[in-house]
């Protein structure tokens, strides 16, 4: 099974309700602990990033990726890409 971020949002999220539930709260220490393993995962989701910025590869899962589009919609309906000059004087 593969997990992605949204996986560890719904995650931290239940851990939350949990610590608030008045009837019956998780221990303090297994909350304690799975901050500290979601602080991991999230750190090498940086690093996912990073390396997705550095070399333009697809992603590992983990991240949704979409496909970016070329170029902003411009004049004439879109078929010229929208620019933009700027120019010191």
């Amino acid at each position: 099974m593969k997990h992605n971020i949204d996986d560890l949002r719904d995650h931290l999220f239940a851990t939350l309700e949990a610590l608030r539930d008045t009837n019956k709260p998780m221990e303090i220490e297994r909350a304690k602990a799975i901050a500290e393993v979601s602080a991991v995962v999230i750190d090498s989701a940086k690093v996912e990033v990073k390396y997705l910025e550095l070399t333009g590869a697809a992603g590992g899962g983990f991240i949704p990726t979409e496909k970016k589009p070329d170029a902003l919609p411009g004049p004439n309906g879109g078929k010229e890409p929208a620019t933009r000059v700027h120019r010191l004087r």
